[in-house]
């Protein structure tokens, strides 16, 4: 690996903002990407705020807090880890009742997809949105906030929690001739922290540049592998993007894990 890719990869790294308002934390304008788009709303209590798509899609999480939404299709109240999806052209308002954070995962809409609304539930049964992927130190639980049965132009996305001191997105895998990704931690307030790996090249363990991931860090890969794990007594946790790019590759089935990687 030259200089230039490990500068480039040491950027991918970012942390959000904690100040009241909307961010847009990462996009094609700012950073080493084309299609994938990541922001952060930062609501006080008490205060409204009206999110308008413009041109792209948008799956919002609750990260904290709780807050009403509502627009012509929804009428909503949100806990913590509920989600919604608009497409372009959209708005919906969100009322705060406590101190709330969103994230938000976007990309252009190509017409595809109508707003909804989906509720977080941990004990749903196994099927196409709650997961389990992996096995022994690598196992993990995801649940879809977007998932592939449900229209969309460009995205899917969900939440995903390890094992305590575990890997997630193991073994590495890339998907970068098909799909962005960013991962946007939460839940891993200080002194908790994980590693997130990224590498470009299959088998060069030895050109991995490691990223220290806690609450509020979001990590691009928009190429090469990225697998993650978590110190002793920390549980990863994030919520994912892929961006597509384009709406025929919106697809989960793309990935390619690393051919050097010896899984018993």
């Amino acid at each position: 690996m030259n200089k230039d890719s490990k500068i480039i990869m040491e950027k991918w790294s970012i942390m959000s903002p904690n100040g009241y308002g909307l961010h847009k934390c990462i996009a094609p304008e700012t950073h080493d990407c084309n299609v994938v788009n990541i922001l952060r709303l930062n609501i006080k209590k008490g205060d409204t705020f009206k999110l308008k798509s413009n041109e792209l899609e948008m799956n919002a999480v609750l990260i904290k807090g709780h807050a009403k939404v509502s627009n012509r299709d929804l009428n909503e109240e949100m806990d913590k880890l509920d989600a919604f999806y608009i497409p372009g052209n959209s708005d919906i308002l969100i009322e705060s009742m406590e101190d709330t954070i969103f994230y938000i995962g976007a990309a252009i809409c190509e017409g595809y997809g109508k707003t909804f609304f989906r509720k977080f539930n941990k004990y749903l049964e196994l099927g196409n949105i709650h997961q389990i992927h992996g096995k022994g130190a690598g196992q993990r639980e995801v649940f879809f906030t977007l998932n592939p049965e449900v229209p969309s132009s460009r995205l899917l996305c969900g939440l995903t929690w390890g094992q305590d001191g575990g890997w997630t997105s193991w073994p590495p895998h890339q998907h970068e001739n098909d799909l962005e990704e960013v991962y946007c931690y939460f839940d891993m307030d200080y002194p908790k922290f994980g590693m997130h790996l990224s590498y470009l090249n299959s088998g060069e363990f030895n050109e991995i540049v490691s990223h220290v991931v806690q609450s509020g860090s979001m990590v691009l890969a928009p190429k090469g592998y990225h697998p993650t794990v978590a110190s002793p007594g920390t549980i990863n946790t994030y919520f994912w993007v892929l961006a597509a790019h384009s709406h025929k590759s919106r697809r989960y089935d793309l990935a390619i894990a690393d051919p050097k990687i010896i899984i018993d």
